[in-house]
């Protein structure tokens, strides 16, 4: 079983910086990619940026030149550094995850989700 927990979310004002973080735990080959989305409430859950175990990033265009993914694979660990914060950055942000774990003497993948770390920007 793979577990994800983020930290660093809180509230901070419209043109401030955040840094999240996320920690995999639990038996796993490997990852093949790590990533946050976000949920803002009454809105569905929306990729905000992705890096994969190659190091290749892609963001959420109203992310793009702001937000920075990066990952450390011996820690499996993946941050997200959030600057130039805006009102409607406000949501949960969720840490997201694709493992390579071996089962039935199988290896596979599976995704796993964080519980999810609040982010209040305030205008």
């Amino acid at each position: 079983q793979v577990q994800l927990v983020e930290s660093g979310g809180g509230l901070v004002q419209a043109g401030g910086s955040l840094r999240l973080s996320c920690a995999a735990s639990g038996s796993f080959f490997g990852i093949n990619r790590m990533g946050w989305y976000r949920q803002a409430p009454e809105k569905q859950r929306e990729l905000v940026a992705i890096i994969n175990s190659g190091g290749t990033t892609n963001y959420a265009d109203s992310v793009k030149g702001r937000f920075t993914i990066s990952s450390d694979n011996a820690k499996s660990t993946v941050d997200l550094q959030m600057n130039s914060l805006r009102p409607e950055d406000t949501a949960v942000y969720y840490c997201n995850a694709e493992f390579i774990v071996r089962r039935d003497g199988s290896w596979r993948s599976t995704a796993s989700w964080g519980p999810g770390t609040q982010v209040t920007v305030s205008s």
